[in-house]
């Protein structure tokens, strides 16, 4: 197994799609490889369960009828287009203004 660790490919503030299941949303976190539990990962269909040796984005998302916190990995993800902005409550907690598809993180966020 590779211990090589992959520049990540989306940045914080992006808004990013899922390439296969219909929501879209914006990165506020990433981890270098998986970072999540061996119960989660295995939940994952073994057709289509994703290598752990890649970045993982936590993403406030949404999809049609509900706003929600996704983790999803690198590769099944694709920069969103649409330039429409991101719903989800907590984005106006971490984020400030919108430029390019991209928002901006806040100064000082409070824990």
């Amino acid at each position: 197994m590779s211990t090589e660790v992959r520049t990540a490919k989306f940045q914080i503030g992006q808004v990013v799609r899922h390439r296969f299941h219909p929501f879209r949303g914006v990165i506020f976190d990433v981890d270098p490889t998986f970072d999540n539990t061996e119960e989660w990962w295995l939940s994952i269909p073994e057709e289509v369960r994703p290598s752990k040796d890649q970045p993982y984005y936590h993403l406030f998302a949404e999809n049609a009828e509900t706003e929600y916190v996704a983790y999803v990995s690198e590769q099944n993800l694709v920069p969103d287009e649409s330039d429409e902005p991101i719903r989800h409550p907590q984005v106006a907690e971490v984020f400030g203004n919108r430029h390019d598809g991209v928002y901006e993180t806040r100064e000082a966020r409070r824990h």
